[in-house]
């Protein structure tokens, strides 16, 4: 069982230090994909003439742009950093760098179709461009802390991680939370990516994961190992439901899924899609015509 952290009480608008170089503002967006809303954080020294970095600026939303230029007053902020492109993380990051003078930087912004036929909050914010692409590996530096990146594709192609080298620590943004699993949606979404990146945070062995929704994650290496696994038994789930005599992705998920909230349940659907897909190119499930949302799934 995954040991969830769901107990997070939330003081919206208002700088939170929750580490010695983190302070984290939390945007007023609570909802089945936001828990409780976006975790903007602030990295760098709390006080005037500090040179700070913000990282997952959050949705366009002017109570929140205003809650973190009064934190921010009298600091500089160097860069702005976004984990992914999704409208929970990154449309601020415009007007808050034309109102500080950061650079913002990011992966290379994505074109993917929209899928009309299932609808999940999380959506791409089409019009974001970075000041300059961040590559897997760089460091951003400022005023006594190193910021490196740590690329983190699954829940989306373009997701990074950033990890905060004086603390041991990583803003893991969605691709890990405390008290959910991740959504992997294809087509964007893409579950053996997301196993890799998941091995890879796992290998470095971090003293604590800042996620962008909820509360951090203290004891990392536990929680990750039942992290993988529950991903790891959902596939066995699903290959059970095939042997079981389910043939389509909407017969299964309310079956693997009896127990979450049924608005959840359109995500769950493509989350079981990316499974079918991984196992089908693993060779250990056949998809007719092919591996879609519509399609009948047997075992190999």
């Amino acid at each position: 069982m995954i040991p969830y952290i769901r107990a997070f009480p939330v003081r919206y608008g208002e700088a939170e230090p929750v580490s010695p170089l983190i302070r984290r503002v939390t945007a007023r967006n609570p909802g089945p994909f936001t828990f409780t809303g976006t975790g903007t954080y602030i990295v760098g020294r709390d006080g005037p003439g500090a040179t700070v970095a913000v990282i997952d600026p959050g949705p366009a939303d002017d109570a929140h742009l205003a809650a973190l230029l009064t934190a921010l007053d009298g600091q500089t902020v160097s860069h702005i950093l976004v984990t992914h492109t999704h409208r929970d993380h990154a449309p601020l990051s415009r007007p808050l760098a034309a109102a500080t003078g950061a650079i913002i930087l990011a992966a290379a912004p994505v074109s993917r179709p929209h899928d009309t036929a299932v609808a999940i909050e999380e959506d791409d914010d089409d019009d974001f461009r970075p000041d300059r692409i961040l590559a897997d590996g760089e460091v951003v530096t400022g005023d006594g802390w190193t910021l490196e990146t740590l690329a983190t594709p699954g829940h989306a192609s373009n997701h990074l991680a950033f990890v905060l080298c004086e603390e041991n620590a990583l803003f893991s943004g969605d691709h890990v939370m405390g008290w959910s699993t991740t959504v992997v949606a294809p087509p964007d979404g893409d579950m053996v990516a997301y196993m890799k990146s998941l091995d890879a945070v796992i290998a470095r062995d971090f003293a604590t994961l800042w996620p962008t929704h909820g509360a951090p994650v203290t004891d990392p290496g536990p929680f990750l190992r039942a992290y993988r696994d529950h991903r790891l038994g959902r596939e066995a789930q699903i290959l059970a439901r095939l042997a079981a005599g389910d043939r389509t992705v909407a017969a299964m998920v309310p079956v693997l899924y009896a127990s979450v909230d049924e608005r959840l349940w359109p995500a769950a659907s493509l989350s079981v899609l990316a499974h079918l897909i991984k196992l089908v190119a693993e060779g250990r499930v056949v998809a007719e015509p092919q591996a879609t949302l519509t399609a009948s799934y047997r075992p190999a």
